[in-house]
């Protein structure tokens, strides 16, 4: 942005926008990790109280899982309220820089997750 160029409104709307973007994300992976771990001892009770001549295999990954991803939904929490700041305060001073270096951690955060629940799919499919 130039130097003498005004805030305009519609900047810090967007910038809003995509907080409130990732705050529905930290939501949903809160969510779906309560899910994991919540589903996880729904079958170990029901193996436990339903007799069926074989018990199901489970493992304590999915505890860890589930877990994981409720921790990653408050990490995800702090970062989105961090950058919303940072962003905000770049916009006020006119001097708003994109950030290569959070997309590139969340691709690799992503990769990461893929690889961990395809190790755990292969194990639990043995």
């Amino acid at each position: 942005m130039e130097k003498d160029k005004k805030p305009v409104p519609n900047d810090h709307l967007a910038n809003e926008r995509t907080f409130l973007a990732w705050v529905r994300t930290c939501i949903a992976t809160i969510g779906l990790g309560f899910v994991v771990v919540k589903f996880s001892l729904f079958i170990r009770q029901l193996s436990s109280v339903i007799d069926i001549g074989t018990s199901f295999p489970h493992h304590r990954y999915s505890d860890s899982i589930g877990m994981a991803l409720v921790a990653s939904g408050m990490t995800m929490a702090v970062f989105a309220y961090y950058r919303f700041k940072k962003t905000q305060e770049q916009l006020l001073a006119n001097n708003f820089r994109p950030s290569w270096r959070t997309f590139l951690g969340i691709t690799i955060a992503i990769i990461v997750l893929g690889v961990v629940l395809v190790w755990y799919l292969l194990q639990s499919t043995r």
